[in-house]
Parts: C-alpha cells; structure tokens; sequence
C-alpha cells in the first residue's frame, strides 16, 4: 500500500490495518517453515508495509503535519564527452 494511501486512513482504521498485516505474517512464516510458501517476496512487501503504517501512525500520534506532495526533479540529461585517446599498453616480458 502506498504511503499516501495510508496517510488518509483514521489511527483505527491503521490499527486495523496492521492487525491484520501481522496475521498474514504469521501465517506466511508458518508457510514458509512447512515448504508451502509459493509467493517469497510476499514476506518483504508485508513487513514493509507494516513498519510504513507504524510510521505513519506514530506520526499522527505526535502531531506531526503531513508531508506535502513534491513534484519529480527534471531529469538531467549528460553531454556528450569526447573519448579520451587509448593509451598504448606495454608490453608484459614472458
């Protein structure tokens, strides 16, 4: 869930939210242990997700003011360097 997703949810609702988070957590270490787990990455996006909504929660406790969209930085596009000359190598003696 993406973090701006998760800023417009109540404190309630993000308690919820990581209640069930850790159960399918638990249950994916209890599939991981007996050999059913299929999805791996299952594991990371699930542990991630639960430390964003802790985040976000302990932030709203506290008062904090929810950070602003930033718009994306311009990409910066590279110059064409000219190559500098090959340098000749020396010779190795056998």
């Amino acid at each position: 869930m993406k973090a701006a997703d998760v800023r417009q949810l109540t404190l309630d609702q993000l308690d919820d939210e990581v209640l069930k988070l850790k159960k399918e957590q638990f249950n994916l270490r209890f599939q991981r242990a007996t050999g059913q787990l299929e999805n791996t990455s299952r594991v990371r996006v699930i542990r991630r997700d639960i430390a964003r909504m802790k985040t976000i929660a302990a932030q709203k406790r506290a008062g904090m003011p929810e950070p602003e969209a930033k718009a994306a930085p311009a990409k910066k596009t590279r110059t064409a360097k000219p190559k500098a000359a090959a340098k000749p190598r020396a010779k190795s003696k056998k």
